[in-house]
Order: structure tokens, then sequence, then C-alpha cells
């Protein structure tokens, strides 16, 4: 039996691989994507949308929205004149809310596999060779052709050595978005984005949570007048114990739970949890994908090398997202799809990496895009900085939620926006503004010129942009 032929093959359904898949068929081209996850479908069957949709962005916003209405009903009802009693939290009624989330978005993606006739091939997929300009894939023993094939197998959790996680007690972001329970006393290794987003959302049910981080600053790649509005609130405000330049020395666990020696300057000390959630960052997944039998070069990080275009070291394959150098972001892998489906389709493709916007969705979100002033600082960039707070926004104030604030920069000589930066409600929306203003190359005086509606969270950023010339209204 001859193999399948297509003009491009995927392999990886995640955000980078799905949407590259679904562009690359509706240009014109015959595609298949290749996944072999099931992420415990009750069916057994192959899920599309990578970790993002399974196990990491999607889930984990529905458990923060829920945690966070918990959070409301018993402690900021009040304020509106709303009296609340006996609110209690049905922990596996919210993961089933979340999993019935989760279930529609991904077969939603296999909707859209059929709507834009995109073959989806389930099984594991892995080079075997070139043979007349053609790539052979192995999937599950049988064996599909492709002129095209576009690598997008994405990330896994790293582990810790040592720390033997087992989802169940020792959990990383998977175990971590299906406690059955509510766990008195939570540990946390990792105050990036996945440690302070899971442990909000235990700490807002109950928990005790305590987070170990082992570099010596907080939120080093925030700006830094957000990250120390973000420390002030998660500490102080919300009682997250968040210990930083620690070094773990043990991790065993028991009857009691899980115990984690670690040292902190000249101290010895020891966390009792009864769970642990390892978020130490992820690590691009190229095991199994047959790389030495073709030659495709993977950087000693394990990063798969690609050119700006995502072009790699082999005539026509390509590889985008987690398993490419750059931020592991699913919109970033998204962009990074549409760019090479496009370029293999005859045109340009375009992906701007200074203009990718960062999002914590924490309470309060910290977002961010482009330069922080600590990086202009030190690149020796004059600039001119904004800074608005919400409590200075009328519609902050009714929503009874002034954490927080806009901050702004601006070239000293072009007026030309570098960077902003927002921390308060929202702020994963608010952030899309300034995004579209940097992708344009817009100066602060050009946001300052339009006009926003009023009362909206939103003025904040008007207010910022006149604030770098030092005319802000209403502050």
């Amino acid at each position: 039996m001859a193999n399948k032929q297509f003009d491009v093959v995927v392999i990886g359904g995640g955000p980078g691989g799905y949407v590259a898949a679904i562009r690359a068929a509706q240009l014109g081209l015959s595609t298949a994507c290749i996944e072999s996850e099931s992420y415990a479908d009750p069916k057994g069957e192959v899920r599309l949308g990578g970790t993002c949709l399974n196990v990491g962005c999607i889930p984990s916003k529905a458990l923060l929205q829920s945690s966070e209405l918990y959070e409301q009903a018993n402690h900021s009802f009040v304020m509106h004149g709303i009296s609340t009693s006996g609110v209690k939290m049905d922990v596996a009624t919210m993961i089933k809310r979340k999993d019935n989330i989760v279930g529609q978005l991904t077969s939603g993606i296999k909707g859209l596999f059929k709507k834009n006739k995109v073959t989806l091939l389930p099984g594991h997929g892995k080079f075997v060779s070139q043979e007349n300009e053609r790539w052979i894939i192995d999937v599950n023993g049988e064996r599909v052709e492709a002129t095209h094939v576009i690598v997008a197998t994405g990330s896994r959790a790293r582990h810790l050595p040592g720390i033997p996680v087992d989802n169940k007690v020792i959990c990383d972001n998977v175990g971590a978005l299906q406690f059955d329970s509510v766990p008195k006393r939570l540990g946390v290794i990792g105050a990036g984005v996945i440690g302070l987003e899971l442990g909000s959302v235990w700490k807002r049910l109950g928990s005790e949570v305590t987070i170990l981080e082992a570099l010596p600053d907080f939120l080093a790649a925030a700006d830094q007048a957000v990250a120390k509005e973000a420390w002030k609130t998660f500490t102080q405000k919300q009682g997250l114990d968040i210990q930083l330049g620690v070094k773990i020395t043990k991790v065993e666990t028991g009857k009691k739970g899980v115990t984690v020696d670690y040292e902190l300057g000249d101290e010895t000390r020891t966390l009792q949890c009864d769970r642990l959630i390892v978020s130490v960052g992820r690590v691009p997944h190229t095991e199994g994908l047959g790389a030495e039998n073709v030659g495709l070069s993977i950087n000693p990080r394990g990063y798969i090398a690609v050119d700006k275009n995502c072009r790699t070291n082999l005539p026509n394959v390509w590889a985008v997202g987690d398993v490419v150098p750059g931020p592991m972001l699913a919109h970033k892998s998204m962009e990074e799809g549409v760019m090479v489906a496009e370029c293999i389709a005859g045109q340009k493709g375009h992906v701007n990496l200074d203009t990718v916007p960062w999002v914590i969705y924490t309470h309060p979100e910290i977002a961010w895009v482009g330069k922080t002033e600590q990086q202009l600082k030190n690149e020796g960039v004059e600039y001119r900085s904004g800074q608005i707070p919400f409590a200075a926004n009328g519609r902050a104030l009714g929503q009874g939620d002034t954490t927080g604030f806009v901050k702004m920069l601006a070239c000293a000589k072009t007026d030309r926006i570098l960077g902003v930066h927002v921390i308060g409600n929202n702020a994963s929306e608010l952030i899309a503004e300034a995004v579209v203003a940097m992708e344009f190359n817009a100066a602060s005086e050009d946001l300052a010129r339009i006009c926003h509606a009023h009362p909206t969270l939103s003025e904040a950023m008007h207010e910022a942009s006149l604030a770098v010339d030092k005319r802000a209204l209403h502050f």
C-alpha cells in the first residue's frame, strides 16, 4: 500500500500545531496533524489543544475564576451591601466545570479540522528519512509522506532531581489542576507564573500557601515597579508566604504529607505540607522525534534551532512554539504557526517577538509588553515615564478594585512607546491596546490623542500616555 501523501504534516496538535494546520489548509495545502496525547480523555481518544487547552492555560484560568468568585462572595460583596453567609466551595463541582470547558474547546478543534479539511492522524510522529525530496514520517508503524513538516511538539514541565512527581501528593501543573479537596497546607516550589496562579487558587479556597523561590528577586522579568506592587499585594494583603533565595536540600513524603528541607541564607528550615506543587519552568519536548535520523539541529538547551521565519537547518522542515527559542506562550506559538503556513504558501509571514505580551492571571492581573525600565537603564536608552494608579480611575472605583497602575515608557527623543506595564483588574485585556500601538511604532502622543470611552479602565492607559509628557488630567 502506498504511503499517504500531504503537502504539509504538522507534528503536534497544541496551539502552534493546530493553528498551523488550519491556516495551511485554508491556503489550499493538503494538511495532516499528528497528535498522540489523550490527556486522560474519558474515551481514551486523542485530544487536540496541547498543554495549553488541556492541562495549562485554559483549565488554570477556569479555576482562577471559580476561586476568585468564592473570594469575592466571602470578602468583597459586603462593600456593595450584599450580605452572604454559609458560602461553601464544592471542589468536585469546580473541577467538573473546568473539565467541561476543556472538553468543549478540545472537541471544538476537531470540529475546526473537519471544517477546514485537516486530516487528524492519531499517534506518535517520528522522522524516518528523506526520499525524493519528501519527508517520511512514522505514525505508530504507518508511514506518511510530506513535502513540508512543521514540528510543534511543545514542552513539558521541568522536574527537579530527587523530587519524584506522582501528581497526587507531589504535583506539577497536571496534578495541581486535579486536587479533589483543598489542602490545609500547600507548598509550591517556584514563584513564576504557574506557581503564583495555582498558589492563588488554593489560597483563596483556604489553603495555607508557602512559595519557595530559588531566585533572590521576585518577578525578575517584570518591571520593578510592578514587581514591588505585586509583592506587597500578594504577601501583605493576600497572605501568600513567599520566600526568596531558597535552596531545596531534601524532599520526602510520608504519613504526614510532604517534608521539604531547605536553606534560606544561613538558616536551615523545614516546610511541612499536605501537597507540594513543583513549578520551576518548562523544557522543550523533542524526545522520540527522530531528529537524529534526519540530522535536525537541536541546540544544547534542547531547542530546535530556527531562523526568524522558523525554518530549521533541514529543507522544508519548520518548527514553532515552545520547542523553539523564545517565550513559551500559547499566543506566540499560534502566531508562529500562522507565519509558517503562510511562508509555505509563498506569502510573507510575520512575528515580532518584541511585541508579544506577557500575562500573569493572578489577582490583580499583571501584563506587560516591550522593555522594562531596568532594561532601558541597562541599555543606556533615554526615556520618559508616565504612571497612573487605578485609584484615580472612576470605573475602578465603581468596581471596588483600585489596586495597581498603568505605566508607560517612551523614547525621550522620538516619543515612540518602548514598553507598557499594567498591574490591576483586567490587565490582560488592557495590554492589547499597547501591543497594537507598539506594533505600529506609535508614540505616546498618539495614544494621548485617541478618545477613550468614559468611564472605563482603558482611560488609565490614556492618562499614562498623557503622564509621559507630564500632562495627566485626572492625577
